[in-house]
């Protein structure tokens, strides 16, 4: 039986979702922007996604801007922000823990003169808002710090980052929530973010689509030309089908939300309680105030490329940390600003449950993935014993 571990990269397409999104994949396939009744009937699916995803972000639906998915709604975000207020800053201020998709983004606006300021986090991964506060001068036009981490679960102290922000009349705040939607109420209001984004795929919606809330009045510069689609943001044929499949998805998960949370925290402490009985292994990210679904650990003396190999030979799909960095032989750049040095970071494993993860699997998986971690720590300590493997004992 294969046990899928990593709803963390993604997750699957609900078939309710996929029914939803059929009829504009066929039928009503027009081009939104068209006068004539195909172009209207697509116009109107696109118009109830816009509508379903704003109201469960108690937001407005001329405030959503869909995209092609986490990444570029994170792009959007930070080059739309950095370029429109370029005139009345430059400075931008992150944390260290960011997905590449903002990290990476940054990194590429520094090469136009922007000046990145990456916040410090603690042993467990979350940023100081005291320390946000200090960094924060006349010259800075955005802050972009993420709802939860995609590798470790920790969730970042966003009230307090907000009031900090808030403090500091012109400066947006940018929330990258895209591995968080599934498991936290995204409330925009609450949140007090000026830009949030999210990705379909996470919660059971289909690749290759997203969305970013934009709060009204905020002015963001479209970083793609050539037609007038999202209210002048976004410019290109809208994916209809992806809308719709992501405002269907987010409806189900939002109303399925309590119940899913507290099954996956209690699934989810089950397992880590099997694993942290092997030696050398320990919980990264916060212990409490994390992703109810998402197991990060260091398993000392251990490669955690080569555990997720031995695992997916007995029917394990894990992953060592982000899907965007697999394969990747640099550490864990979230696990190096949390303070773990190389060797250690080497060992991370990082095992997400879902919806769709049943007792049966999570049975299975508390007896396999232990076995494995231990076993992989007495071949590893073998090597380092008998290193020619000659026979040849201490």
């Amino acid at each position: 039986m294969a046990i899928y571990l990593d709803h963390a990269a993604t997750t699957p397409l609900r078939r309710e979702v996929l029914d939803a999104m059929l009829p504009f994949l066929t039928e009503s396939f027009g081009n939104p922007s068209s006068a004539h009744a195909f172009g209207r009937a697509a116009r109107a699916g696109l118009d109830d996604a816009h509508e379903r995803v704003a109201a469960r972000l108690r937001a407005e639906p001329r405030e959503i801007v869909f995209t092609s998915g986490g990444t570029e709604a994170n792009n959007l975000a930070l080059k739309g922000a950095a370029w429109a207020g370029k005139g009345h800053g430059h400075r931008i201020i992150t944390s260290s823990v960011e997905h590449h998709a903002v990290g990476h983004t940054l990194r590429y606006l520094e090469k136009f003169g922007f000046e990145i300021v990456e916040l410090p986090v603690d042993r467990y991964g979350r940023v100081d808002p005291d320390q946000l506060e200090a960094a924060l001068t006349d010259r800075t036009i955005l802050v972009s710090i993420m709802l939860a981490n995609n590798e470790v679960g920790t969730i970042q102290p966003i009230e307090e980052v907000a009031l900090r922000v808030r403090a500091r009349k012109g400066v947006l705040l940018h929330v990258d929530a895209v591995q968080a939607a599934p498991y936290l109420d995204l409330d925009v209001i609450a949140l007090d973010a000026d830009l949030v984004s999210i990705g379909a795929h996470k919660f059971e919606g289909p690749k290759g689509v997203g969305a970013l809330y934009v709060r009204h009045g905020t002015h963001i510069l479209a970083q793609q030309q050539g037609g007038t689609q999202e209210r002048h943001r976004r410019a290109g044929t809208e994916n209809v089908a992806g809308a719709v499949g992501l405002a269907a998805a987010y409806d189900l998960t939002c109303a399925e939300r309590p119940a899913t949370v507290r099954r996956l925290a209690a699934a989810r402490e089950r397992l880590a309680r099997a694993i942290l009985l092997v030696e050398g292994t320990e919980l990264t990210g916060h212990p409490t105030d994390r992703l109810p679904g998402l197991l990060s650990i260091i398993a000392r003396e251990t490669d955690g490329g080569a555990v997720t190999v031995s695992l997916d030979l007995e029917g394990i799909a894990t992953s060592v940390g982000s899907a965007c960095t697999t394969g990747s032989t640099e550490v864990s750049h979230v696990l190096t600003a949390m303070g773990y040095p190389e060797d250690e970071a080497r060992g991370a494993l990082r095992l997400s449950l879902g919806r769709t993860t049943t007792d049966e699997e999570l049975a299975t998986a508390a007896q396999v993935v232990p076995r494995v971690i231990a076993s992989m720590r007495v071949g590893t300590a073998a090597v380092a014993a008998d290193p020619l493997g000659q026979g040849v004992s201490a």
